[in-house]
């Protein structure tokens, strides 16, 4: 099978072939049709020290399962978060990590909604949003913000405002739901907002907190970093909160079962709209890379084997 990989930090990407991976006792080998790229993963080619398989978001059909599985079975069509090489024609998934796709979605589909939108339903219940409070979403048009942008209207958000790098993200944002857009770079991020999603981090920690109104919450779930000081948060009672999916993952299996249930049913109402920005071959993943680097997708980025 074709596989992309990668032998020092920064890269260069290339195809290798490879043999079919074996599941284990409690995992399932699944024939990729869908590949999320997501901001995590380009950092780990950029950043990281070693260079590590590139996982992330797949979807696909099971074609063979280990000895322990009870879920599934083969033919099954299946999206989840693959923590080995997911940027293949086949991956395995651990069946904890692994939900069923219903009939009437495509594995793209799939891609753009699930692990996005769980992050994006994480990170806003972790905010606790009072019905008719105001919303600041940052990297709004991401894969995972303008999901987010989204749930927050859904579960009642008065005012909705999205944080963008750039003004040409503004009309797609506000298609989805968003009342204000501010850029990065504005002075000002219009009026106090009761609690704010973060997903960039970094320099921009400081204007979004700037945005919160007196105790206000700022929820931070970016593998960007950032510096906050204890000061900025005494004034106006202010608190941040850090939020990771894999906790709850791990810890709170049947919280992390419910929003994905309830992903599936706002998708079949058409509540929620995942979009995809493009669609790139498997041996154009360094071009679907470079998309992401250059923060100008709005919505998902995939690869298709």
């Amino acid at each position: 099978m074709r596989r992309i990989r990668y032998e020092s930090t920064g890269g260069p990407l290339f195809l290798e072939q490879v043999a079919v991976p074996e599941p284990g006792p409690a995992e399932l080998l699944v024939r990729c049709q869908a590949i999320g790229v997501t901001l995590p993963v380009v950092r780990k080619v950029t950043e990281a020290a070693e260079p590590i398989p590139l996982g992330g978001e797949i979807a696909g059909e099971v074609v063979a399962v280990g000895a322990e599985v009870t879920r599934f079975r083969a033919g099954d069509r299946v999206t989840g978060l693959c923590f080995g090489h997911g940027y293949a024609d086949y991956a395995v998934l651990h069946e904890a990590m692994a939900s069923p796709v219903p009939a009437d979605a495509s594995a793209v589909d799939a891609v753009a909604l699930v692990r996005g939108g769980l992050v994006a339903s994480g990170a806003l219940a972790a905010a606790r949003p009072a019905k008719g409070e105001a919303a600041l979403v940052t990297a709004a048009a991401s894969g995972v913000g303008h999901l987010a942008v989204q749930l927050a209207r859904v579960r009642g958000a008065g005012r909705v405002v999205a944080a963008v790098s750039s003004a040409a993200k503004a009309d797609f944002v506000r298609s989805l739901g968003a009342d204000e857009v501010v850029r990065y770079a504005d002075e000002r991020w219009g009026e106090p907002v009761d609690y704010a999603l973060d997903a960039v981090g970094g320099d921009l920690l400081t204007p979004a907190l700037a945005a919160l109104a007196p105790g206000g919450r700022l929820v931070a779930y970016s593998s960007g970093g950032g510096t906050i000081q204890a000061y900025d948060l005494l004034v106006g009672a202010r608190s941040v909160i850090g939020f990771q999916m894999a906790r709850i993952a791990r810890g709170e299996p049947e919280l992390y079962e419910r929003w994905r249930a309830e992903l599936w049913r706002l998708f079949e109402e058409g509540a929620l709209r995942p979009a995809v920005h493009a669609e790139f071959a498997l041996t154009d993943a360094a071009a679907a890379h470079a998309v992401i680097e250059s923060r100008s997708n709005l919505g998902k980025v995939v690869l298709r084997p």
